[in-house]
């Protein structure tokens, strides 16, 4: 349960989810269930404990949160902290499932090897399975109900000068632009950009979409904004032409202004034509970003699926926050805006569900050296990873479910279990992707009690109970007493807390070590590792390889070392916040990072630290993490 619901400030603005109460302009757009929005919204923002996990280099306000958008609003509405700038990119309604690469290392041994032969590691040579990060599986009506919830609880942080880029495409964007609009106001509606990029696809009936758009809305009627110009890439072509141009030549750029000269270059060079400085360094920006995907084989790639280029938000960062100021994505993916707001002397506050997420952008900016600390929110959600992991992984941990539903029990339910007293048993699981599904409360007791078990007449009275789980409740007597007034039918609704079952979703894996310690130095050498939720998905993948020609099987050696991607010692303390005193990450090549510097080094199964370290963390290529105590 939440400690409490932190009001916002204002009698909210009933927007695009009751469309049909403005009176503005004939609006005939109507969502479902707009009533638990409202009512949610009345109730206020869910606030939780937030546990402080991690904290990386020297204490700062740098934030990294694992937990939802409104958790997150509402811990920063409790701490006064104010948002300068946020940009978001959540998912997109598009329908579409996102996986991430999970790769198997190189076995330490091996690389040895490699490394004494001198022989190349090819792209090529690596083997890989996928894990779901997240399923964009909406619809229409549920995602702008929880779109417009997360927008009233941005809007709470953001500062009175303060802008909000929402980052969208063709699905949804022009429904979320009504939205924004009733939450923002049409007056502080700013720019539309169109984020242009090109793509290779196969040929289609229709035209390629080659374009994201972002709509910008400022909070208030005075917001920061930094004029950014558009620097021609072709200088030397530009001048020969006797284009007003800027950059080249100079710190301060030169002009050129005369049309008629043909060798302007030469006679710039030879002292012998007469040049004006300027300080713009090219033209004003316009609002179409031609602006690539990230290559392949580009630096910044971390093979995240929703990954966008740090360029896309140097050009957000540099025009609506200034040095200093706090820049927020709640939505953060593989940490772009926080990797790009440290680069540019930003505070960047990063929050996201999934665990990947969070391990992905902790590592990329303990490479750019950023403080910060890793906070978690504490809403009784033991998740798996993410939601969409944690939602397959229940299927298997409700004792007896069926999610094979037979004719009849429709998709509100997640499955059956069948009783030899009750027979079948329709079992409602809230979805954990929607954290609107999470609490059960009057309005979402009253669509099962007054619609839902009215659907079983079909089953000609067999159905006899039904089973609802919940993970937050608002007055647990009260939904009883409104159950037992409001149940007109003989259909029993048993009530079941599904944090129970979430305590055995995560299944710890298993590690053998060796400690070594010579005076000032100290060594953890690893003997072997053990993942019983790798070696099935692993399994899974072979199975239906085994069904293809020239099936690539994946063959872990015994002692398991290519499991392994990261290594941490915490040598200051023997519990609670972890501090990583030492650490190593193994990319998918082999080669190690070392206290977030690169090297051509494989690693040698060996972890070390000039301090005695007192805890040894582990995380497996998936994500997953173990903590050791260590005895030296």
């Amino acid at each position: 349960m939440p400690i409490r619901y932190i009001p916002y400030d204002k009698v909210p603005v009933k927007g695009q989810a009751i469309l049909n109460n403005i009176t503005r302009s004939q609006r005939l757009l109507s969502y479902k269930d707009n009533n638990k929005v409202h009512e949610r919204i009345l109730r206020g923002i869910p606030y939780y404990e937030l546990n402080e996990l991690e904290q990386v280099g020297k204490e700062s306000e740098n934030l990294v949160i694992r937990g939802e958008c409104l958790s997150a609003c509402a811990y920063l509405k409790e701490k006064n902290i104010k948002i300068d700038l946020v940009y978001i990119d959540p998912p997109f309604a598009s329908g579409a499932d996102y996986a991430k690469k999970v790769y198997i290392r190189k076995n330490p041994k091996l690389a040895q090897k490699i490394k004494k032969a001198e022989e190349k590691m090819e792209m090529d040579e690596l083997v890989a399975f996928e894990e779901k990060m997240y399923g964009d599986i909406w619809s229409k009506e549920d995602y702008l109900n929880w779109m417009y919830e997360n927008l009233m609880a941005i809007k709470e942080v953001m500062s009175d000068t303060a802008s909000i880029y929402v980052h969208l495409d063709w699905h949804i964007g022009h429904y979320v632009k009504i939205l924004m609009d009733e939450v923002f106001g049409e007056e502080n509606f700013t720019e539309e950009i169109i984020w242009h990029y090109e793509k290779w696809t196969s040929s289609s009936n229709s035209l390629q979409k080659n374009h994201d758009v972002i709509y910008m809305y400022k909070k208030n009627e005075k917001n920061i904004f930094n004029e950014q110009k558009e620097i021609t890439k072709n200088l030397k072509d530009k001048y020969e032409k006797g284009y007003l141009i800027g950059g080249g030549f100079g710190s301060n750029g030169l002009v050129v202004y005369d049309k008629s000269k043909p060798k302007v270059i030469e006679l710039i060079n030879s002292g012998k034509y007469q040049v004006h400085y300027a300080e713009s360094k090219g033209k004003p920006l316009s609002d179409v970003w031609q602006i690539p995907f990230i290559n392949p084989v580009a630096t910044e790639r971390l093979d995240y699926a929703t990954q966008k280029p740090e360029a896309l938000l140097e050009r957000i960062i540099k025009a609506s926050s200034n040095e200093g100021m706090i820049v927020a994505d709640f939505f953060g993916g593989s940490g772009v805006t926080a990797k790009v707001a440290n680069d540019l002397d930003r505070r960047f506050i990063h929050c996201d569900i999934g665990i990947n997420s969070i391990q992905t952008v902790r590592d990329r900016l303990v490479e750019a050296k950023a403080d910060f600390k890793i906070l978690e929110v504490q809403d009784g959600l033991n998740l798996f990873r993410n939601p969409i992991q944690t939602m397959d992984k229940l299927a298997s941990l409700i004792d007896g479910l069926n999610t094979q539903k037979p004719e009849g029990i429709n998709s509100f339910w997640f499955g059956t279990i069948v009783n030899s007293k009750y027979g079948t048993m329709p079992v409602f699981v809230p979805d954990l992707r929607d954290s609107t599904k999470k609490v059960l409360d009057i309005v979402a007791i009253n669509e099962i009690v007054n619609k839902e078990i009215y659907n079983f007449d079909n089953f000609n009275g067999e159905v006899k109970k039904v089973i609802v789980y919940f993970v937050d409740i608002v007055d647990l007597a009260e939904i009883k007493k409104f159950i037992k007034e409001n149940n007109q039918t003989l259909i029993e609704i048993e009530l079941r807390d599904l944090k129970q079952v979430l305590d055995f979703v995560i299944v710890d894996d298993k590690v053998e070590f060796n400690l070594k310690e010579d005076g000032l130095f100290y060594e953890v050498e690893i003997n072997s590792f053990y993942s019983d939720r790798l070696k099935q998905k692993i399994g899974e993948y072979n199975s239906k390889q085994a069904l293809k020609s020239n099936a690539n099987h994946i063959s872990i050696s015994e002692d398991g070392l290519e499991l392994i991607e990261y290594l941490s010692l915490d040598c200051t303390n023997e519990s609670g916040v972890w501090q990583s005193d030492s650490e190593i990450k193994i990319d998918k090549n082999g080669f190690v990072s070392i206290n977030g510097t690169k090297t051509k080094e494989f690693w040698n199964a060996k972890i070390s630290s000039n301090t005695k370290p007192k805890r040894l963390k582990i995380r497996n290529i998936a994500g997953d993490e173990i903590v050791q105590n260590l005895l030296f």
